[in-house]
This record gives structure tokens, C-alpha cells and sequence, in this order.
């Protein structure tokens, strides 16, 4: 049996500790897994603090995901909060904010004649990195919720840095070297009719990108495949021991559904409740995450910066 143990996190990120910061705010780690709330503390203002920029970007690293509470700030001070951070990027498909034209809006069950909101009828239930389909994918996000309901309509996150390294030796050294195909087509485009599935095909091209990755600032390693993304291994490959071709193709759907069902242990997450004006920022590297849709028609509004890869 295999024990149990929380990430390491390498120095390649290490915490910048000014007294003045530390004083204002609190951390409270959610699980040994991952997520930590900060609390005592004003998005609209960290802008202003490289120090403190610098502080959140180190726990940011550590703890995969951060939560805040009580953040309610105008669409234009979550995008301010954000671009400190980062270049932020617009969706490549989805419209944006009118007022903070680099926050997406994520309006679920509004009405359609209301000024400055999106109906959508597709949900996030699903266990995914944002726009992996893409060469470069985003760096992260920053989500804050406007209204939700009452009950319903959490988040989880999962550690994709823990989840490759509690996998099995065997699988690590038969993954290593693997890459896998990641397509806009296999969730976001499967509703269009066929041509303008070809079209968007066209416009957002499939990806391969490695199934094990590195993250460019700690330097871990992490698994790098989801259910909405990622269809197949573009380089698998059994020439030793295959007697009919059956039998490659069924090793590889094993082990790619083996590797996508990674993200849903419990030991690897952490789950949030929703309230107005709660803030979600998350590696979209290091993490995988799911939008629970368990709300009926209740409305639901919410905003999100993306940090561009």
C-alpha cells in the first residue's frame, strides 16, 4: 500500500516575507492536497504592492489553488487584480465582458433579455485544464462569483503534480516519453452541425503536447491529460510482445482512461462553496478542476481572467 503524502514544493518559487504584508492577511491551508484561504485581505488593492504581488504568487505556486472571500470589487478591479499577475488573453470563441473586455463571463440560467448577460446552456461538470487544446494554453485563472445559488454549483480542484507522483513506477516509465492529442472538437464543437465543426477544426487545429510535463517556474513534474481535451496517444507504441492489433489498441484506451480518472480521487482534491464575491485563482498546469452542476435553474454569475500562457 502506498502511503499517503502531501506535494513537495521545490525553491525555484520561494516566498517573499515582508513583515508589513504578513501582518495583514492570514493563510489557512484546505486540504494537505491542495488550497489554502487567505483572508484580512482587499483584491482591489494588491495591484498597488508588488511585494504583496510577489507573496501571492509564491502561495499561488505552493498551494495549486487560492481562495478569497468577501472580494466584492467591480469587474474592472477583478481585472486590474489579474493583469498584476500576468498578460491576460480573451477566449478564442466565447464572448467578453462589456464593461472588462479581458473577463469572460460564465452566466448560467439568466434571462436573455437582461442587458450585459450571457445565457449559456453547457456546464464545466467535467474534469479538465482550461484550452488545452491549444499550443500554448493559459498560465491560470482567477474566477470570482457575482450570484449563485443558495446550495449547489461548488468547484473542486485537483493536484495533477500529486496525481503523477503517487502513480506507480511502472506507469511513470511507460508515460515518460508519451504525448498525447488534445482537440476543441471533442467537447466544445461536438453539439455544431458538421460543417462548422470543420470550420472551428480549421481555426482551433488539434495539439500534442506531452503527457507528463514540467512546470516552468517549480520545475515539478505533472500529469497532463483530461476528459474534455484529450482524445489519444500520438506516439504509443508496442511492437514486443502485440499479436494482433487488437491488442495495442486496447492497452492504450486502458492506460489513456487510467491516467484521465487520476483527477478524480478525493485524496488529491479540494472543494469549494461558493458565496458572492468569493475568489478563485488557480494553476491551470498544476491543477484540473469541475464545476458541479447540481443547481437546476437556479442563476448563476460568474467572472474570469485568464492568464495567458
Amino acid at each position: 500500500m502506498v502511503k499517503f503524502r502531501s506535494p513537495h514544493i521545490l525553491p525555484a518559487a520561494p516566498a517573499v516575507v515582508r513583515r508589513s504584508v504578513l501582518q495583514h492577511y492570514s493563510i489557512e491551508q484546505c486540504t494537505p492536497a491542495i488550497g489554502a484561504e487567505i483572508t484580512h485581505i482587499d483584491l482591489a488593492k494588491v495591484a498597488d504592492d508588488p511585494d504583496l504581488v510577489a507573496e501571492l504568487r509564491s502561495l499561488w505556486l505552493k498551494h495549486r489553488v487560492l481562495f478569497f472571500r468577501e472580494q466584492h470589487i467591480t469587474a474592472q478591479e477583478q481585472q486590474r487584480f489579474a493583469e498584476a499577475f500576468g498578460e491576460l488573453e480573451k477566449h478564442p470563441t466565447a464572448p467578453m465582458h462589456p464593461d472588462a473586455p479581458l473577463l469572460l463571463p460564465l452566466y448560467r440560467n439568466l434571462d436573455p433579455e437582461k442587458p450585459n448577460m450571457v445565457e449559456k446552456s453547457s456546464r464545466e461538470n467535467i474534469w479538465h485544464s482550461d484550452l488545452t487544446f491549444k499550443a500554448v494554453g493559459p498560465r491560470g485563472a482567477i474566477l470570482r462569483c457575482e450570484e449563485c445559488p443558495e446550495t449547489g454549483g461548488d468547484t473542486l480542484w485537483a493536484n495533477m503534480v500529486l496525481a503523477y507522483e503517487m502513480l506507480p513506477d511502472r506507469v511513470k516509465s511507460r508515460i515518460d516519453e508519451l504525448y498525447a492529442r488534445h482537440s476543441f472538437e471533442h467537447v466544445f464543437a461536438a453539439q455544431l452541425k458538421r460543417e462548422r465543426r470543420l470550420e472551428l477544426a480549421l481555426e482551433q487545429p488539434s495539439t500534442d503536447h506531452p503527457v507528463v510535463r514540467i512546470h516552468p517556474e517549480t520545475g515539478e513534474k505533472l500529469l497532463f491529460v483530461n476528459q474534455a481535451f484529450t482524445t489519444h496517444f500520438s506516439n504509443f507504441y508496442n511492437f514486443d510482445d502485440v499479436r494482433f492489433g487488437q491488442d495495442f489498441a486496447m492497452e492504450a484506451n486502458t492506460l489513456m482512461n487510467y491516467l484521465l480518472s487520476q483527477a478524480v480521487i478525493p485524496e488529491y482534491q479540494v472543494r469549494l462553496k461558493w458565496q458572492p464575491g468569493t475568489v478563485a485563482m488557480w494553476d491551470n498546469l498544476l491543477t484540473q478542476h469541475y464545476a458541479v452542476a447540481d443547481y437546476g435553474t437556479a442563476p448563476r454569475k460568474m467572472l474570469r481572467a485568464t492568464l495567458a500562457g
